[in-house]
């Protein structure tokens, strides 16, 4: 008799087993350590050709939570920036842009610090619409990033060239700062705050790139 109890429970807890596991393979977020993680398929998060069953996901509230390493000057918590689909965000920001009044037509790249935008409008408060596209992109990336924007349609073929380029040739570097330089001649926007320029920009940032000149 006692046995089969045995016998029973075992297989009781075999078959919840089975079930947790499956339950698990359908979540979007696998547990690692002491941090829940976003997995793989992160990206289909903003993938309109994504499974059925990750679009329902949608219909909850999105939750991950992430904590620091206790080990001191461990940087393995930094490793989550590479994760950024940077063609993905780009789609996002070109998209939600269209969305703005007097907005037309908007070219988007993603470098590993900053956001370069170029639009075409025909609205007659040329700052209003700068500072609206640049909060649009701001609301999605990563807050250390750096937006510039520019209502110059001659710079969409240059934004898109840029493209092109290998992010880790020796000339990549000089080629997006002209390319700044030259969106900086439009109107960017108000300041994000007292300690920011329109761009984004700190003091400590540009002391930085003193720095590493």
């Amino acid at each position: 008799m006692k046995k089969l109890i045995i016998i029973a429970g075992l297989c009781t807890i075999t078959a919840l087993t089975g079930c947790s596991k499956d339950t698990a393979s359908n979540d979007i977020y696998d547990e690692s350590g002491n941090t829940i993680n976003v997995n793989n398929k992160r990206h289909e998060l903003y993938n309109e050709g994504a499974s059925r069953g990750v679009r329902n996901v949608s219909n909850n509230y999105g939750f991950v939570r992430h904590q620091k390493s206790p080990v001191m000057n461990d940087n393995k918590g930094n490793n989550h920036y590479a994760a950024l689909d940077r063609e993905q965000v780009a789609n996002i920001i070109s998209k939600q842009s269209t969305s703005i009044p007097n907005v037309n037509d908007v070219a988007t790249l993603i470098t590993d610090q900053e956001v370069l935008i170029a639009y075409s409008t025909d609205s007659k408060d040329r700052n209003l619409t700068a500072d609206q596209v640049k909060q649009t992109a701001m609301s999605v990336v990563p807050r250390y990033y750096h937006v510039y924007v520019t209502d110059n349609k001659v710079l969409m073929r240059d934004v898109e060239n840029l493209a092109n380029t290998d992010s880790t040739s020796r000339n990549a570097r000089n080629l997006v700062n002209g390319l700044i330089t030259q969106m900086k001649k439009s109107p960017q926007g108000t300041r994000m705050s007292s300690n920011e320029d329109a761009n984004g920009v700190t003091p400590d940032d540009q002391n930085i790139k003193r720095l590493n000149r």
